[in-house]
């Protein structure tokens, strides 16, 4: 099968073994057999980031924004005020998300690029008193920044407002521990650091959180966390119609992230960072952040202002060498990204750095 290096982040590149695990026989979702698939990836996917005893995940049909909508819509309610953190394009989409529906809100807006200060952060909660929700992006992937997600825990904790992370490009790429940073909303999906394909969204919810949730008002019907929940909770089954093949193949991720360990795939995505970071440093371009303030899982670079410079040209060369490229998405200066996840390692980074060196010798020359 051909091998293509995907280094946008997400969906990202598979193994052949999770590619064939969509090679199932036909079943309906209805019988117990994949219900009780269903139920184990459930219960692995909490296992992931030690959650299995304090978390519930519920399961979605649909990309990460699904899983985001899923949990913003419902769990504030008609007297709550969520307050969202806006330093990237997908705190900025859950502004959107929450607008849709009407919940009232206050958003935190901070130059995308702009490291996040927890005394600014705490000042607005202060003027606040009404907050009950914070939301915020844990690998902000428009720049590559990796915001702190230890201090604005503490925030919650300290004014005891339901944190609403979306992890969607940090989960299983970097260690999170909910008993050791207890989020009570963590979101992803299945196509990025967890190396599955695209399709699925999740919720980990808090038990204690979720359950005070079947009280409140329902704004949706697809989307609804608890809705969902307590159907699968009870009949084994999704409520709605799953992405069967999909599933399968996220078992089968799960269980290759188990055999590889937190540890060793975390290790594993730092050394591919550190190689491109050769290849960075070799070609003479610039970084968007500075390196204590990088995921280590994506990172955002400084487009050239050489006028032979063309984002779409440079993206044809590396894609006629099975190589993918991302564009930049509205950070304070013009950046090209490039993402170290999925089922790649710092050989792969090698083959970009040579591809790199050789497109920008070709412009300079």
């Amino acid at each position: 099968m051909k091998r293509n290096i995907l280094l946008n982040p997400g969906p990202a590149t598979t193994t052949d073994t999770v590619k064939q695990a969509l090679v199932v026989p036909d079943i309906c979702p209805r019988e117990e057999e994949f219900g009780e698939l269903t139920q184990s990836v459930l219960k692995k996917l909490a296992e992931v980031v030690n959650g299995q005893s304090t978390h519930s995940t519920v399961i979605f049909a649909g990309s990460g924004t699904a899983g985001v909508e899923a949990a913003l819509s419902s769990i504030v309610p008609e007297s709550g005020k969520i307050l969202i953190l806006d330093n990237g394009a997908y705190g900025k989409r859950a502004e959107t998300i929450v607008r849709a529906y009407k919940i009232s809100h206050r958003t935190i807006r901070i130059e995308w690029g702009n490291f996040p200060e927890i005394s600014q952060i705490e000042t607005v909660i202060k003027e606040e008193p009404k907050l009950t929700h914070f939301f915020f992006v844990h690998h902000e992937t428009t720049t590559g920044m990796l915001n702190p997600l230890t201090e604005m825990l503490e925030l919650c904790k300290k004014y005891e407002l339901d944190s609403i992370v979306d992890a969607m490009s940090s989960y299983a790429g970097l260690p999170i521990d909910l008993q050791k940073q207890p989020i009570d909303y963590l979101i992803s999906s299945s196509n990025k650091c967890i190396q599955g394909m695209a399709g699925i969204s999740f919720v980990i919810a808090n038990k204690e959180k979720l359950k005070l949730t079947s009280n409140l008002q329902v704004r949706n019907l697809y989307l609804n966390l608890w809705g969902n929940h307590i159907h699968i909770e009870q009949t084994g089954q999704f409520q709605f119609t799953p992405p069967v093949q999909i599933v399968y193949s996220l078992n089968q991720s799960l269980d290759e992230f188990f055999k590889e360990t937190q540890s060793v795939r975390t290790a594993r995505y730092i050394k591919s960072y550190e190689t491109l970071l050769e290849g960075i440093e070799q070609t003479g371009l610039d970084m968007l952040l500075p390196k204590s303030q990088h995921s280590k899982l994506l990172t955002a670079i400084v487009e050239p202002k050489s006028t032979k410079y063309n984002f779409k040209e440079m993206h044809d060369h590396f894609y006629e060498n099975n190589v993918t490229i991302y564009p930049g998405k509205g950070a304070k200066k013009d950046t090209f990204r490039i993402a170290n996840i999925g089922a790649i390692d710092y050989n792969d980074m090698k083959v970009f750095n040579e591809l790199m060196l050789e497109y920008f010798h070709e412009i300079k020359s």
